[in-house]
């Protein structure tokens, strides 16, 4: 499993870090859209964004609250469709370890 690329903040500023984790408990938890969802949203993004780490690790937390193969396919549909091609190279590469 990778590093946590949070290692090295944790070591020069905790604080953001602490900050960060809290705003991340908040923004994801179950509101008028499910966690599951915005976690969906949120691996879209990073597929967009080029973060290949952010969509793996975000497509196992939404696994966690139940998402689907197909669910994920269809976040990374939407980044292609509002982004292009290259959220999907990045969302493959960040997929390959869950779906060998």
């Amino acid at each position: 499993m990778p590093d946590n690329p949070l290692d090295t903040a944790m070591k020069i500023d905790p604080k953001i870090v602490e900050h960060m984790k809290t705003t991340d408990e908040w923004v994801f938890a179950d509101g008028a859209l499910p966690k599951k969802v915005k976690l969906l949203m949120a691996m879209a993004f990073d597929a967009a964004a080029g973060a290949t780490g952010g969509v793996r690790g975000l497509a196992q937390r939404a696994i966690k609250e139940g998402a689907t193969k197909d669910e994920i396919a269809e976040a990374l549909r939407v980044a292609y469709v509002m982004t292009g091609v290259g959220s999907i190279y990045i969302g493959s590469q960040g997929l390959k370890e869950l779906f060998p």
